[in-house]
């Protein structure tokens, strides 16, 4: 990705108030019968004293979600680009149970641990923000114990498409984009590649959205709604009343979202 998507990450991601308008989204209108955070932890395979790191952590919604379905003796390392999310992180976190949280910034393709030093890596939904993804992927296979495990979960082409064809009122693309980054294949040929195996598993998933308020916020909060002018804000508006009206007051779309586990030999 380019210096300028690099930049706009850096304006996205340094607190979560702009993750937060596309979480509120997902979290309250997603109808599933495990709900997201909950089925990739129950896949993952853990034991007690097992020790975690994750990379581009976020503030830590994860961990504070699944907490008390984890195993006891955890060690947790949060690691992201942004100061503010791991500030954000290890406060969330700190409280839960434990056996100890730490925080750092780190960069994915140069991570700051000795080799096998982690049973478990997980970067969940952040491959397709790095450059370099098979320079990402080995440095999380070298940081691995032997018979260690990496799990990365990302999105599909598919992903909530009729929300994203509402956003080309703005310029945006009828899809998912970051799936052009770092999709379904992109994970399955890259962890394979690197790793020699991956296990695919898709999270059986869709929405009903009934607040129109909640859609706009949530494609306004990135590029390219997030710039866009009065006159196409009121075209997107105007695609959103129209879409609910369609379907009675509710918007319905099915969701593409995946976790891709690899083990390390």
């Amino acid at each position: 990705m380019s210096g300028a998507a690099d930049t706009n990450n850096a304006k996205q991601y340094g607190d979560s108030r702009k993750l937060a308008a596309r979480a509120r989204l997902n979290q309250e209108y997603t109808i599933a019968e495990v709900p997201w955070f909950e089925w990739v932890a129950g896949q993952l395979p853990l034991e007690p004293g097992s020790s975690i790191l994750d990379i581009g952590s976020g503030p830590g919604w994860f961990w504070a979600s699944v907490a008390k379905h984890l195993p006891q003796g955890i060690d947790l390392t949060l690691a992201d680009l942004s100061p503010g999310m791991v500030r954000e992180a290890v406060e969330r976190c700190q409280p839960l149970p434990f056996a100890a949280v730490r925080g750092l910034e780190a960069n994915a393709t140069d991570l700051p641990f000795p080799d096998g030093s982690f049973d478990l890596v997980i970067a969940m939904h952040m491959l397709y923000h790095v450059r370099d993804q098979e320079k990402a992927l080995a440095e999380m296979h070298r940081v691995l114990k032997p018979g260690g495990t990496l799990a990365v979960t990302t999105n599909g082409i598919g992903d909530t498409k009729q929300l994203y064809e509402l956003g080309t009122a703005f310029g945006g693309p009828p899809y998912n984009i970051v799936a052009t980054y770092f999709g379904f294949d992109h994970a399955e040929e890259k962890l394979r590649a690197q790793f020699g195996n991956v296990t695919v598993a898709e999270h059986p998933a869709r929405m009903r959205i009934t607040n129109p308020e909640d859609v706009f916020l949530a494609l306004t909060s990135y590029p390219p709604g997030d710039s866009a002018g009065e006159p196409e804000l009121a075209l997107f508006r105007a695609r959103i009343d129209d879409a609910f009206a369609a379907g009675g007051g509710v918007l319905e779309t099915e969701k593409q979202t995946g976790l891709f586990i690899s083990r390390k030999a």
